[in-house]
């Protein structure tokens, strides 16, 4: 069976607008699975440069999927190793929740195969 790797991944800088409130951070961390094509995420790595914990939200065709808090100067690794497929046509996409006012950088790395 023939895989793929794909990662939505880099470096970006925030403004919080409440915990409450996640808000999309930049569109290279939006994926959507081909036609034809199951995906399945296998990783989350994150870091956070403010004072606050913040928390990185997959959403799944508009919907909370997972939440991946990360403590403040802190960062996590989340391995997700099969945890459900995504069908061809689904749309991923990772938002930042931040404390309203924090202002910061949060690294992404988000790491899914297609099979």
């Amino acid at each position: 069976m023939q895989s793929t790797p794909r990662f939505l991944q880099g470096i970006f800088a925030f403004q919080g607008k409440g915990i409450e409130s996640p808000f999309p951070l930049d569109a290279a961390l939006t994926y959507t699975v081909p036609a034809g094509v199951i995906t399945q995420p296998v990783y989350f790595r994150g870091g956070n440069t403010t004072d606050e914990l913040i928390c990185v939200v997959l959403m799944r065709d508009g919907k909370p999927m997972r939440y991946f808090p990360i403590g403040a100067k802190s960062d996590v690794h989340v391995p997700l190793r099969v945890v459900e497929d995504l069908d061809g046509g689904t749309v991923i996409e990772l938002l930042v929740a931040a404390p309203d006012g924090v202002a910061g950088a949060v690294v992404v790395d988000f790491g899914l195969v297609e099979v």
